[in-house]
């Protein structure tokens, strides 16, 4: 009989690509993930790691241990939501996981919903962006996640998740009270080329999502300020130093000094409720009902 401890490392290096990333996941140091991967080729009796440059690869007995042991973990995570589907009380854990924008807007009464719903269910809650939390989901290490797909970045959509549109939203531009454009109710990026922009940092998807838009209108932005917050960058316009793309989601209260406007082309995203299939269980379906009714309530994006 294998010992699913240790096919779940496995299964955590094959998901994580390393040996370090994998005990990250699971809380435990490399050592004792490659203690429970020796013992685990032991049972097996053939290899199922093998060197790659600095690092390690799954051999080809590797690949379909850790293929069928994601088999295994669902066929588990299903039990469970069956078996928590026949108990009275909504009980448990789920933890979910957001994009900033409506973190700020959606979450806190959302959550707020949750426990006064269901006061015997315990509720953890991570921020991050799109990039980030449709891993964690993958890797079970959330149950829940809002995510956004923009028209110019669509998002992929991974096998073995579900999901649910929840939001139209659509990013305004910050301009400078005084910019000569200030007062058009719209204004088309292509006029902006010469300007400085304020986004969020390097390597994040709203990023890559304003270098695509703003190249696609024929020029390379010019970012001068990465911010990981939507209101400073709202603050770096209102000194005259930048420009900015915000989510009309973000609910940002522009200063005095700010303009907030419309953009040739429109700019607009999908929000998205994301679970796993496999774990449909009455706290996750608990948690996407009420995340579903707090995005209800916003309204129409474009008012």
């Amino acid at each position: 009989m294998l010992n699913l401890e240790r096919l779940r490392a496995l299964h955590a290096v094959a998901e994580n690509g390393s040996v370090a990333a994998a005990a990250r996941t699971l809380h435990v140091t490399p050592s004792g993930i490659s203690q429970q991967l020796n013992k685990l080729e032991r049972e097996v009796g053939v290899p199922l790691l093998e060197p790659q440059g600095r690092g390690v690869r799954l051999t080809e007995a590797g690949r379909i241990l850790a293929r069928r042991t994601a088999e295994v973990l669902s066929t588990l995570a299903q039990a469970e939501a069956e078996i928590a589907s026949l108990q009275s009380e909504v009980t448990g854990r789920v933890r979910i996981g957001a994009l900033v924008s409506p973190s700020r807007t959606v979450l806190p009464r959302a959550i707020a919903e949750i426990r006064h719903a269901h006061p015997q269910l315990e509720i953890t809650f991570n921020e991050g962006e799109s990039e980030e939390l449709l891993p964690a989901l993958i890797r079970r290490d959330l149950d829940v996640v809002v995510v956004d797909s923009w028209s110019t970045l669509p998002v992929e959509l991974p096998d073995g998740l579900s999901f649910t549109p929840v939001y139209d939203d659509v990013a305004l531009l910050a301009l400078p009270a005084s910019h000569p454009l200030a007062e058009n109710k719209v204004v088309a990026l292509s006029e902006l080329s010469e300007h400085a922009w304020a986004t969020w940092t390097r390597g994040t998807d709203f990023h890559t999502f304003t270098v695509r838009t703003l190249r696609a209108q024929g020029f390379d932005p010019r970012i001068e300020y990465e911010v990981a917050e939507f209101p400073t960058q709202v603050e770096f316009v209102a000194q005259g130093l930048a420009v900015a793309l915000i989510p009309r989601l973000a609910r940002v209260v522009p200063p005095e000094g700010v303009r907030m406007l419309d953009t040739v082309p429109p700019l607009g995203r999908d929000i998205y409720l994301a679970w796993r299939t496999d774990s449909e269980r009455p706290a996750v379906l608990a948690a996407i009902e009420a995340l579903r009714r707090q995005f209800d309530a916003l309204g129409d994006s474009r008012n």
